[in-house]
């Protein structure tokens, strides 16, 4: 283990340990209060935070592949769709890249799941005096810090593709990244918690990732799509928030490049799924102690 990973483990301890609020009584499991378990929420997130800090080749590649997709990708197949009501295939695709960038930044977030196990500090943070459902809350939520702050910077290049966006759009386009970041890093950590190596987890994420990037609509509108493929689109959670997306960015409503669903509907889902991957998570943790 090298010295950042021994400070950080430091780290995690003394602020546990020093906050002296666990409490417990004879022949019962120990009370937690929460301050502790807000103390195990910064921790995890601020130790996310500082190794996404410190890999600058993590924030390079993240920020270089969806630029990729929008200006290479989507300028040739902008040649062969037609711009629908002023809106052009580049503008459609944008809400998809932000999409794309939160998918695979969120995704890929949980592999720090994977070297927790493999450096024994999940050992250590399963057995601290906190709730499972703090340490998934933490994870994420370091997820969503770091898939949001890369989304920011994607969304900046929206007056480059003739986008008009007033402030309002921009908050809420921002809070609704926020949100999709954290189903989807969520979902993430339930997948990790089925894998003990990199290997194995990477291989997984190959088959996972890019089918959910086309069948969530951020290429081709879902309600276009064969029957079959329309219903495992239904049931991709990022579906939903590229969706979302859509309503804040482009003003299209009518059309085959319209949103696929209600905004009310994709919010709603977002939720919901948010809660059931937080609960499937903390439950498979559970099972690790």
């Amino acid at each position: 283990m090298n010295r950042p990973e021994i400070f950080e483990g430091a780290l995690f301890w003394s602020l546990f340990w020093a906050s002296k609020k666990v409490t417990g009584v004879r022949g019962k499991a120990p009370v937690l209060r929460l301050p502790v378990e807000f103390n195990a929420i910064y921790v995890i997130v601020a130790r996310e935070f500082k190794k996404f800090i410190r890999e600058r080749s993590r924030l390079v590649s993240a920020i270089a592949r969806p630029l990729v997709w929008l200006f290479f990708v989507g300028a040739g197949l902008s040649r062969l769709v037609q711009p629908v009501e002023g809106v052009s295939y580049t503008q459609f695709m944008f809400p998809g890249i932000l999409g794309l960038t939160i998918l695979f930044s969120s995704i890929f977030s949980s592999i720090s799941i994977i070297w927790d196990k493999e450096f024994g500090f999940l050992k250590e943070i399963l057995v601290a005096p906190v709730s499972r459902f703090s340490i998934v809350i933490g994870k994420a939520l370091s997820g969503t810090v770091v898939s949001t702050i890369q989304a920011v910077i994607i969304l900046l290049l929206f007056p480059f593709l003739g986008i008009k966006l007033g402030i309002l759009n921009i908050i809420a386009v921002v809070i609704l990244c926020a949100m999709v970041s954290f189903s989807i890093s969520a979902f993430g950590i339930v997948l990790a918690t089925f894998y003990e190596s990199y290997e194995s987890f990477s291989v997984i994420m190959n088959f996972i990732v890019m089918p959910m990037f086309f069948l969530s609509g951020a290429m081709y509108p879902v309600k276009l799509l064969p029957q079959v493929l329309r219903f495992v689109s239904k049931i991709n959670p990022l579906t939903y928030g590229v969706d979302a997306l859509k309503h804040m960015i482009t003003p299209l409503r009518t059309g085959p490049l319209s949103p696929d669903f209600g905004l009310i509907t994709d919010l709603g889902v977002i939720v919901f799924t948010s809660v059931a991957f937080v609960l499937l998570a903390a439950r498979l943790f559970e099972r690790k102690q």
